[in-house]
């Protein structure tokens, strides 16, 4: 694990986009999505609907992790 970001693919509402997100980041959203039920698109797209034009998905995705865990 070098701890540097990977860019990752993803399908928000029928367009593709990317974010770089560090491996266990990656893993734990995956792993999230899987305990919902729910496709990870799916849940980047809540995400994404959820944030502010300020913010971007990748910090996004990363505070949703990190809220998760702290719950």
């Amino acid at each position: 694990m070098s701890g540097r970001p990977v860019k990752r693919s993803l399908t928000l509402r029928g367009h593709r986009t990317s974010v770089s997100l560090e491996d266990e980041f990656w893993d734990a959203f995956r792993e999230i999505a899987e305990t919902e039920g729910k496709p990870i698109n799916a849940l980047a797209a809540e995400i994404d609907e959820a944030r502010g034009i300020e913010m971007g998905l990748a910090s996004a995705i990363r505070l949703f992790v990190l809220r998760h865990f702290r719950r």
